[in-house]
């Protein structure tokens, strides 16, 4: 088992979303992150001032997959979030030991 995570565009969760169900992925994590890359925020001025935004709002979402699944559904994150600018965000895998479902204590494969 594998656990995909993505840091993407807060814009981009609906195509996301959209091509991970079109997949049949039957279940996904999105929390609010901050955070930048080589974009490294911007400034905004505001009533005069000048703000320096250090953080951008980004989003994480995680999913959990069969081995078999992993790298079809990493691409699907990938083209859905794409739009060719700095800032698009990353996305990488990590081995899963075990897995429990925890309403039915079902675990390894039958847990997802």
């Amino acid at each position: 088992m594998k656990l995909i995570t993505a840091i993407v565009r807060p814009e981009k969760l609906d195509a996301i979303r959209e091509g991970l169900e079109a997949y049949g992925v039957q279940g996904l994590t999105v929390s609010s992150a901050s955070g930048y890359g080589r974009q490294r925020g911007y400034t905004e001025v505001y009533r005069g001032a000048e703000y320096s935004v250090d953080l951008l709002p980004k989003l994480r979402i995680e999913v959990l997959a069969s081995d078999a699944q992993a790298d079809d559904i990493l691409d699907v994150i990938i083209t859905t979030s794409n739009t060719g600018r700095a800032g698009d965000g990353k996305a990488w895998t990590v081995e899963v030991q075990e897995a429990v479902r925890v309403r039915t204590g079902e675990r390894g494969a039958a847990a997802l």
